[in-house]
């Protein structure tokens, strides 16, 4: 007598047990996480190129560059430029570089890469575009870089912002 394999053994209801299946995500898949000042913001996923979490002094600081820079960091061989996303987007706090790890996230466009330093990640989550509403409560330094954002709570007006990568490349803020 053949032995079935373990994976085989049992019923053929047992391959439809909802344990077994995989939810149909909504959506597309984004990036989590938040600025000092503890406001929380999303990416697409599919234009972030990677994070890394890394000591402050793997950041070279440039003299004379944009406020907004917290200098350069070699990845994997080429050198990016590393912007506090907070300050970049207007926002009065500024990141705290005395800690051991900074998160970086890399987005990339076509060819040019930026690491936006952040205060934290806070994960993967498939979000549905067609649920962002247009933001609101908005600082106008802001409001070039969202998408929209999403209600997450009514009662304390907690929303994610969507914001738009190619915006961020593109932004004339860079020339400081």
């Amino acid at each position: 007598m053949v032995s079935k394999p373990d994976f085989l053994v049992g019923s053929g209801d047992d391959q439809f047990r909802p344990e077994f299946q995989v939810e149909s995500p909504e959506g597309e898949l984004h990036l989590r996480f938040f600025i000092p000042s503890h406001q929380e913001f999303a990416l697409l996923a599919t234009g972030i190129r990677e994070v890394i979490e890394l000591s402050p002094d793997r950041i070279t600081p440039i003299p004379n560059a944009s406020p907004l820079l917290l200098g350069t960091l070699n990845l994997r061989g080429r050198v990016i430029w590393v912007a506090d996303l907070g300050q970049f987007l207007g926002d009065a706090t500024a990141l705290n570089t005395d800690r051991a790890e900074i998160p970086v996230i890399a987005i990339e466009e076509q060819e040019t890469i930026v690491g936006l330093a952040v205060d934290e990640i806070g994960g993967m989550d498939w979000l549905d575009v067609k649920n962002l509403v247009a933001p609101t409560n908005l600082p106008d330094t802001m409001a070039p870089f969202l998408r929209g954002e999403w209600m997450l709570n009514a009662e304390s007006t907690q929303c994610l912002r969507l914001l738009d990568q190619t915006a961020i490349l593109r932004s004339a803020r860079w020339a400081g």
